[in-house]
């Protein structure tokens, strides 16, 4: 009987592309308000769980929950309005559109739009572009983006543009939030702010969130728990303080410590 705080709950998820396995038996239960790390070497297949995860990619084998209901076969534009949101590992904006639109594109996604009200300008289409509105620059305001709202999105630094498409995330209202290495070419400090806005965000809305990230620093520092996948398959997890005295783990990916020297003794 599945724990009854499970919000994804996930069995044997298998994917293959023709010969190649590319995920292996892969198991994840994720509790209610959980942060959660997900590492491994370059090729573990990382990418390819959260793209099944958030419906781009199809389980050969294998079975995803959330909240209960099987969400294997959904579409991702289902998955985003069953309640996962995620960001990717390569940036996906609409360049030529402002901060503000990005993240306004969210909500209209999720909530979707009546014809009759939105061609004849009524009252409700105001009142709900509105609150949109002011929503989107509340997302932008908590990511750090607030003086960088009617600017396009591809005139920010990179860094920003990261924090944009995790307002864009949120914007969808996600249950569950798969962060997709987000420190990825960030430098120390913006990395230590972006730890700092993921506690606030994990704080603030009780939601969980699964992190995909090759930081160890910020993964050990960040997560609660931690999964580690090698060559597609889970090979451990754990605490942070589990998973790096784990001898599996050191010697498929943290490396195992260099032994001293006469010299250095």
């Amino acid at each position: 009987m599945p724990r009854k705080d499970l919000l994804l709950r996930v069995e044997g998820l298998e994917k293959r592309f023709g010969g190649i396995v590319a995920v292996s038996d892969y198991t994840l239960s994720l509790g209610e308000n959980e942060l959660m790390g997900l590492i491994g070497p370059n090729g573990a297949g990382k990418t390819t769980v959260f793209n099944m995860l958030s419906g781009i990619l199809k389980p050969s084998r294998g079975r995803i929950f959330l909240n209960g209901e099987e969400i294997t076969s959904f579409s991702p534009s289902q998955t985003a309005k069953a309640g996962i949101a995620r960001t990717f590992q390569n940036i996906r904006l609409f360049k030529d559109l402002s901060v503000l639109d990005n993240i306004k594109v969210a909500f209209h996604m999720h909530q979707g739009r009546n014809l009759f009200h939105t061609l004849c300008h009524t009252k409700k289409f105001c009142r709900t572009e509105e609150k949109i509105d002011r929503e989107a620059r509340g997302f932008g305001q908590m990511m750090g983006l607030g003086d960088l709202l009617d600017e396009p999105a591809k005139n920010l630094p990179y860094g920003d543009q990261r924090r944009m498409e995790i307002a864009r995330a949120l914007a969808a209202r996600p249950k569950v939030l798969l962060l997709d290495e987000p420190a990825a070419g960030m430098n120390h400090q913006e990395t230590a702010d972006l730890m700092e806005i993921i506690r606030k965000i994990h704080s603030d809305y009780s939601m969980s969130i699964l992190v995909v990230e090759h930081d160890m620093h910020m993964v050990m520092n960040l997560c609660r728990r931690i999964q580690v996948l090698n060559q597609g398959r889970l090979l451990a997890q754990g605490t942070p303080g589990e998973i790096q005295e784990s001898p599996e783990v050191i010697k498929a990916y943290l490396g195992a410590p260099k032994e001293k020297t006469d010299a250095e003794c």
